[in-house]
């Protein structure tokens, strides 16, 4: 089996891809789950609270933005930097 580089090493927003890829994922996994949900209507606010080394790093590694974005719908693969810092202004 080959690997190359890119099946290894994922390239994603920074400074830190570790605290940013995943949260932003996860988070927009979550949106898809609550658009799914019969009872989505019903939802006021959404929050999120960061554990271990995330909350401890987050701001400094931009791993809240991250979750806003993923909770705005943005994924790693999707991200259009101009666009989302537009929407993260407006929040």
């Amino acid at each position: 089996m080959f690997l190359s580089v890119f099946d290894v090493f994922k390239i994603g927003i920074g400074p830190s891809s570790s605290h940013t890829m995943g949260p932003m994922t996860a988070a927009a996994h979550f949106l898809g789950l609550l658009r799914r949900h019969p009872s989505r209507h019903e939802a006021a606010t959404v929050g999120a609270t960061l554990h271990g080394s995330l909350a401890f790093t987050g701001k400094g590694h931009a791993t809240d933005r991250a979750v806003a974005l993923g909770l705005l719908g943005w994924t790693p693969a999707e991200l259009d930097p101009d666009e989302a810092e537009r929407q993260l202004d407006t929040l």
